[in-house]
């Protein structure tokens, strides 16, 4: 295969990806003032802003696709998607962005009971939404849940995502928009795809 289509592929995957976001541009957030779009790219401009890795910032842009690829699966009271962070990471895994792009955006729900399981003022700054989705999502941890999350390899990763998706909610926000994001999402998941050798 040559790297001409090898490019050709990533560019459609990518595409594929980004036309989810794009098309929530109008979609409500979850009872936040942003729209999905918003949210998105608000998280992935705080990302960005605090030079994470590549694997981060796309795991910020791309956190919540799995609210927007599971529409009419059984939802948190209308405040999303029962488990979107799994569907989220598996459309991303089916899509070529690697393991650890997905394992974060898997994460970034249990990131949220976790550190309402370890820091009480955390927890009431939750938005209303947000707290409304706990439980829904299982509540803060247990403190055997906890010990074993705290013991992640790339659990500073998966903290930041977390408090990005918790800034990432100001109507005011003027990001940068979501084509500034293609080249690097196309690198990735050309690169990752040469990786592990797969078409």
């Amino acid at each position: 295969m040559t790297g001409g289509t090898r490019s050709s592929t990533a560019a459609k995957r990518a595409e594929s990806l980004l036309g989810w976001l794009r098309d929530s541009a109008e979609q409500d957030y979850i009872g936040e003032p942003v729209s999905q779009l918003q949210h998105a790219l608000q998280c992935a401009a705080a990302a960005t802003h605090a030079r994470a890795p590549t694997a981060a910032v796309l795991a910020a842009l791309f956190h919540d696709v799995g609210h927007l690829r599971a529409a009419g699966r059984p939802d948190m009271d209308g405040l999303g998607v029962v488990d979107h962070e799994v569907i989220g990471a598996h459309l991303l895994l089916e899509t070529g962005c690697s393991a650890e792009v997905a394992h974060l955006v898997e994460s970034h729900v249990a990131a949220k009971r976790y550190l309402c399981f370890r820091d009480a003022a955390y927890r009431s700054r939750l938005s209303a939404a947000s707290e409304r989705t706990l439980a829904f999502q299982g509540g803060p941890m247990s403190t055997a849940e906890a010990r074993r999350f705290s013991t992640l390899p790339n659990l500073r990763w998966i903290l930041a995502l977390r408090s990005w998706d918790e800034q990432a909610k100001d109507p005011g926000a003027n990001p940068p928009g979501l084509e500034s994001y293609r080249a690097s999402l196309e690198a990735h998941i050309e690169a990752n795809r040469t990786r592990h050798g797969t078409c």
